[in-house]
């Protein structure tokens, strides 16, 4: 990873790599991420509170993109006194009903903002040609991120784009072996490492399709396989994990490519908008 140029970035950047580092890596990054510090904090007290060698954390820091441990405290003291850092709290079993919508709500807050700010444009623009020139979509989730899937296709049927939506691993499998070039997958995958969704997208890989990833981790064997990545990103918490901002985080980041994909047929998307809605208004009461 190069050093980031956003500073919102740096924080999700490192929480994006933990699944691809050792222990010993994990437990530098989450000190650093966890505790508050200045441009004074020496390296052997990061070491001797991670339980590690000096050497260890220096070499933690370029695994992580950075020339050395102060340009990585350095980049970290940056993001750390940005006011979007401050709105993720962790829930506890105290918390009023109050306390606990201002912090749920504050946490997918920074969840937009620090997706917004990792968001490859060039992979954004890219996704939306696929979704738009493709002849068959097919759109991949398990669990939380089928539902993703499905709000997604949603979506685009209303503008007259098609896609259908598999939620089990052996209809992924028959449907992959179905695409060719020409084709799209898109796999929704929180942690981009479901083995039932690996095997389906490297099936339609090899057969010819593109593939998009929708994932919470830009690492991992989903991602290594797709053609475009769209990452979101999602600080978890003990009773509400990182699913949840992460699941709002990659609906709108399927929302404005929705918007990308209609504006490309401008013309046609607003005459199909118009003749599906009406279709769903003749069914109301």
């Amino acid at each position: 990873m190069s050093v980031p140029i956003d500073p919102r970035a740096v924080g999700p950047r490192i929480r994006m790599m933990l699944p691809d580092m050792s222990p010993l890596e994990v437990r530098i990054a989450e000190f650093l991420l966890r505790t508050d510090f200045d441009d004074t904090l020496p390296l052997k007290r990061v070491a001797d509170d991670s339980g590690v060698s000096e050497a260890m954390v220096v070499k933690t820091a370029k695994k992580l993109g950075f020339e050395g441990f102060r340009e990585l405290r350095a980049a970290l003291v940056e993001y750390k006194h940005l006011p979007s850092v401050d709105l993720h709290q962790e829930v506890t079993p105290e918390d009023t009903a109050e306390m606990i919508l201002q912090k749920v709500f504050r946490t997918s807050i920074q969840a937009l903002e620090e997706t917004l700010a990792i968001l490859s444009i060039e992979a954004f623009k890219r996704a939306a040609d696929l979704i738009h020139t493709s002849r068959q979509r097919d759109f991949y989730g398990l669990g939380g991120s089928a539902q993703i899937a499905r709000d997604v296709a949603h979506k685009f049927l209303r503008i007259g784009i098609r896609a259908s939506v598999f939620d089990d691993t052996h209809m992924m499998a028959m449907s992959a072996n179905l695409l060719g070039p020409g084709d799209l997958a898109i796999a929704f995958s929180h942690s981009g490492r479901s083995s039932g969704l690996v095997d389906a997208v490297q099936f339609a890989k090899s057969n010819g399709a593109s593939i998009i990833a929708v994932s919470n981790y830009d690492t991992g064997p989903i991602a290594e396989i797709a053609d475009v990545v769209l990452c979101s990103t999602a600080q978890g918490s003990p009773l509400t994990g990182e699913n949840a901002a992460a699941r709002i985080a990659q609906l709108n980041i399927m929302d404005a490519v929705f918007v990308a994909v209609a504006q490309k047929g401008y013309g046609q998307a607003e005459k199909n908008l118009a003749s599906t809605m009406a279709a769903v208004q003749a069914k109301r009461r």
